[in-house]
């Protein structure tokens, strides 16, 4: 990483933790605010907590709110746990809107999450840096926010953790927000398909929650140039990917713990490992972004 990036992304992930534990406000009778979005489209009557000990289920014990109107949340726990443990989103099935279509509640769920300390958007992209963070316990948050900036094909300075709704509405670099959007709604909609395989009753079966991400980190710009052509997850080479995951969920352990999948999240961070230029137009390739020989 050039020294000019480096220096972008320390601001970035500065920004981060300030805008994560800044999210929260001083309460009275000892209790802090913490406080956020939740989105694929902004998420409403979804189930938001903080998890303390890392089984992805609410507890009792643990801070827990619904998200209102806009996909916003605040949570009210006490001033030692701010930044400490993730903020879970649960999208239940039949409760939760998208207020992209707001017409109706999702007819399947999916969990969401953030890196301990960011909690102004959670997201499918923050899903995915957590993920990573979890996965290789050597990587950094720079190198998280690099990789997966490079896995949409996007230029430095995009903030992978920002709220790619609003900068999706005009202005400058609202076209790098825009495709985090596009493809946010298609991980959003991969994990909704697999929700039977990772949901279990009111928690998560968390080697398969991994291996469900782990397997879209390592496809990631296959998933992001079928978002990009306007094209759904039934698409010919999505529904090979997906059938895949399927069968790769089914195959994998249904006890409770997470698995080693740190060979689904290595750490490179080079736009090459992930993108090559074929005549000018660029396509899915390199270490990491293999291609499925169906492009």
């Amino acid at each position: 990483m050039n020294k000019v990036m480096s220096l972008g992304f320390a601001s970035v992930v500065l920004m981060g933790v300030l805008a994560g534990c800044g999210g929260g406000g001083g309460g009275g009778n000892g209790v802090s605010t913490v406080s956020g979005v939740v989105a694929d489209g902004y998420l409403r009557g979804a189930e938001v907590f903080m998890d303390m000990n890392g089984n992805y289920q609410w507890e009792p014990g643990e801070p827990k709110a619904i998200s209102g109107q806009g996909g916003t949340y605040t949570l009210d726990i006490a001033p030692n746990l701010v930044g400490r443990y993730p903020i879970i989103v649960r999208a239940i099935a039949g409760q939760t809107v998208d207020e992209d279509h707001p017409s109706s509640p999702l007819a399947n769920g999916y969990v969401l999450t953030a890196p301990a300390g960011y909690t102004d958007f959670i997201s499918p992209m923050s899903t995915l840096i957590q993920q990573k963070l979890a996965g290789n316990p050597g990587m950094t948050m720079t190198d998280a926010m690099t990789q997966l900036r490079n896995q949409l094909n996007l230029p430095a300075g995009v903030n992978m953790l920002g709220n790619y709704i609003n900068g999706a509405q005009g202005g400058q670099g609202s076209a790098n927000y825009q495709t985090m959007y596009q493809v946010a709604t298609q991980m959003a909609a991969i994990m909704a398909q697999q929700a039977p395989l990772v949901i279990t009753g009111t928690g998560v079966n968390q080697s398969r929650f991994q291996n469900m991400m782990g397997q879209m980190n390592l496809y990631m710009p296959q998933i992001v140039q079928n978002a990009t052509s306007g094209l759904p997850i039934t698409s010919p080479t999505m529904t090979t990917f997906c059938n895949q995951m399927t069968t790769l969920l089914q195959n994998t352990g249904t006890g409770t713990g997470f698995g080693n999948y740190s060979s689904m999240f290595r750490n490179y961070t080079s736009h090459s490992s992930f993108w090559t230029n074929n005549a000018g137009t660029w396509r899915p390739g390199g270490m990491m972004g293999g291609n499925w020989g169906m492009m």
